[in-house]
């Protein structure tokens, strides 16, 4: 069966969080439900829709912005009361709107999350998590790293409380009272949590996660270990995940899945008989969908899904179809109920015209007299700057609350930006001097009229560390801009993994000396991403990294006074000795440093890049190739007289310059790795070899792996 859904916008508030969105339940099956959203503004809006038009219930005053928005109530009973989050305060309201509950937490950060179950209430900062019980305190954790989400299996139908931590270093942490149960590995950054079905599915222990880079599954949660159900990865490069709902939207008696992403993605999954699920329906928005649910709102017996968008939209899309079949009476009352709203929507208008007049006047007043400050109009980016595993590059996504009118990427470190399919803006490079003013880099992206997120892709080089600053201006009078810094690491292209494969060649790099726990962690944040910035508790602590170009590993293992990296690529430990020593000195520290060099992980290195330097030389060549076969067809009038290899080329054209494309400096990032790797190599034996890189550079323009395997042990 296929899914007709149609698009319907109800309302606007202000720029809204994650999950602050929430319909209130109906008061009899497939009857029209109200909706309730919270915004940055602090604003708690409860509206229905009558006649096609947004009919606020109650609407609070402005407050601090609401991060978290839950519906809760006595347990087996309808869940309508109305929780908010905002700073480290709860609040309650009525569905009509009456404040029965304030409860000031006290948590020295603001609440990022939150989950409501009877008279528990789950809560989670930034790395601190807290349960209480009637607003008792009764349970505390520390996290290791930042928890984005926080759920409790449902009480009524497990044994015991069992709430879940969705954390940032990749990891579900199941607790119990307030120690860790058992940590579960997840494929991604959790970014969302959901009970399977809204209620835990059959068993009352599935849990639905999503991840920051896409990736969507299903656990169930036992008493003693996880269950991993089944996982879908994200093939497609679509945005992260950050809402997830249970609703039969299909109609098939069946709940399907409802999931919004980061870049405007609205999915529809079906559940399968082997409970695989199947993708049945997409919608491409314009901006990231922060909350979405299932239900009822525009009009009786129509369900749809309902979701919020980042700058506050509230859009439906609805079962409910736009032509109707109707008879010649029918027809007069439809046309009558159109002219009536097309005279509604003009008087709108012009009542808006109006007041944008008004304010217009009011603000060239305000801003000519002595006394006025700087009136720039405050506005707000939701930014995200994060490493892609599959071609080891980063994803910069900038999302405004209002039109984008150009955004200004200045660069003083070496990097690449890389084209990205979905962007439609247009770049422009301007020269740079790097000597003088450290600029490597000044691009600016010109956007078109309502495009309100940008994605950018960039590749950075490890050993070349520094600040990417994006000045972003949208479309607002007067001009004012905002500027947002991104720091591109040591060791930039370096993931977070949570083993490795001990039994590879290893170079080890060991530092001693009188620092402490906190000098050596802020070190390895310094040099290495997705480190959580507060030391982790405990004396010691272990990370396992992988490059995501070449599949090299790293491990740190560091306490006080001491330091253990262990790397197969020799290159990682240089740039770790180079930058923590630096760092050292800045601090004076003295540091004793120690290194074991193992020969074989040389070739072992060697041995990765291969593939990856022998596919690019390949393409390289085709596409070196096409212009020239081309001529030839045009000149021959047919392709019968060329061998399958070439035939092969002129067919893949199209593809083949594609992906040459798509990968920018890539030949020359490989001989750059390879140009390090020798000269890292010799560097730890006390001999500089920088006169033979000529020489190696030849051995590479005519690549033979024995022959570059020979150079590195003659050299």
């Amino acid at each position: 069966m296929d899914l007709v859904l149609n698009r319907a916008d109800y309302s606007q508030v202000g720029v809204t969080s994650q999950k602050t969105m929430k319909l209130l339940p109906a008061s009899r099956h497939r009857a029209a439900q109200k909706v309730v959203i919270g915004d940055h503004d602090g604003v708690v809006l409860c509206f229905g829709m009558k006649k096609g038009e947004a009919m606020a219930v109650f609407k609070t005053l402005p407050g601090q912005k609401i991060a978290r928005l839950e519906l809760g109530g006595v347990l087996n009973t309808p869940q309508e009361k109305i929780f908010i989050a905002a700073g480290s305060e709860i609040r309650g309201f009525t569905k009509r709107g009456k404040q029965f509950l304030s409860f000031e937490t006290n948590l020295t950060e603001s609440i990022k999350a939150m989950h409501i179950s009877g008279s528990d209430l789950f809560l989670s900062a930034s790395y601190i998590y807290n349960h209480y019980c009637d607003c008792k305190d009764q349970h505390y954790y520390l996290s290791a790293d930042k928890i984005n989400d926080v759920i409790c299996l449902p009480v009524e139908r497990v044994p015991q409380i069992t709430p879940i931590l969705a954390c940032q270093d990749r990891v579900l942490r199941v607790l119990q009272g307030s120690d860790v149960m058992y940590e579960i590995e997840v494929p991604g950054p959790p970014a969302v949590l959901a009970l399977h079905n809204g209620n835990g599915g059959n068993s009352g222990e599935d849990l639905l996660f999503g991840t920051a880079d896409g990736k969507l599954g299903l656990i169930q949660i036992t008493t003693s270990k996880p269950v991993h159900k089944w996982e879908v990865g994200n093939e497609r490069k679509r945005g992260g995940i950050l809402c997830i709902d249970s609703f039969d939207i299909m109609g098939d008696g069946v709940k399907d899945l409802l999931v919004g992403r980061d870049d405007g993605m609205v999915e529809v999954y079906s559940l399968d008989n082997t409970e695989e699920p199947v993708l049945r329906f997409d919608l491409a928005l314009s901006e990231s969908v922060t909350s979405i649910q299932g239900g009822c709102v525009g009009k009786d017996g129509y369900d749809e899904i309902v979701v919020s968008t980042y700058s506050g939209w509230v859009t439906g899309l609805t079962t409910e179809p736009v032509h109707k079949e109707s008879g010649p009476g029918e027809e007069l009352k439809i046309n009558q109920e159109m002219q009536s709203k097309i005279s509604s929507l003009r008087n709108e208008l012009e009542h808006l015209q109006y007041k944008v007049l008004q304010e217009r006047e009011n603000y060239q007043q305000s801003s000519q007299s002595s006394k006025a400050k700087s009136a720039a109009p405050p506005f707000s980016i939701n930014d995200k700057f994060t490493l892609n595993k599959d071609d080891a590059s980063y994803s910069l996504i900038l999302e405004v609350q209002t039109a984008i009118d150009n955004v200004l990427i200045q660069s003083d470190v070496p990097i690449d930006l890389l084209d990205v399919d979905k962007n439609s803006a247009v770049v422009s490079f301007s020269s740079c001097d790097s000597e003088s003013n450290d600029n490597f880099l000044l691009a600016t992206y010109r956007c078109q009229a309502n495009t309100t997120r940008l994605e950018l892709k960039i590749r950075s080089i490890e050993g070349q560390y520094g600040t990417l600053q994006a000045y972003v201006t949208p479309r607002i009078q007067p001009k004012t801009c905002q500027v947002r810094q991104y720091h591109i690491k040591p060791l930039s292209l370096h993931q977070r993994t949570h083993c490795i494969d001990h039994s590879r060649p290893m170079n080890t790099l060991t530092l001693t000396g009188q620092f402490s726990f906190a000098e050596v962690h802020s070190w390895v944040v310094f040099c290495l991403p997705e480190v959580p910035e507060k030391p982790p508790a405990g004396e010691c602590v272990t990370f396992h990294f992988q490059n995501t170009f070449l599949d090299t590993q790293l491990e740190s293992v560091y306490r006080k006074g001491e330091g253990v990296f262990k790397s197969d690529n020799i290159s990682t430990i240089s740039i770790l000795k180079d930058v923590l020593s630096k760092e050292a000195t800045k601090r004076k520290i003295n540091l004793n440093i120690s290194y074991e060099i193992n020969e074989v992980s040389v070739r072992h290195t060697l041995m990765l890049i291969h593939p990856k330097l022998e596919y690019q030389l390949l393409l390289a060549k085709k596409v070196q190739l096409i212009d020239a076969l081309k001529e030839l067809q045009v000149h021959e009038g047919n392709t019968n007289f060329l061998i399958p290899e070439y035939r092969c080329i002129l067919e893949e054209a199209d593809h083949l310059q594609e992906e040459y494309k798509k990968q920018p400096a890539h030949l020359e990032r490989l001989y750059g790795m390879i140009t390090d790797l020798f000269i890292d190599k010799f560097k730890f034996k006390g001999t500089n070899v920088k006169t033979k890189v000529p020489l190696l550079l030849q051995i590479l323009d005519s690549y033979d792996q024995n022959a570059l395997i020979a150079f590195f042990d003659a050299a």
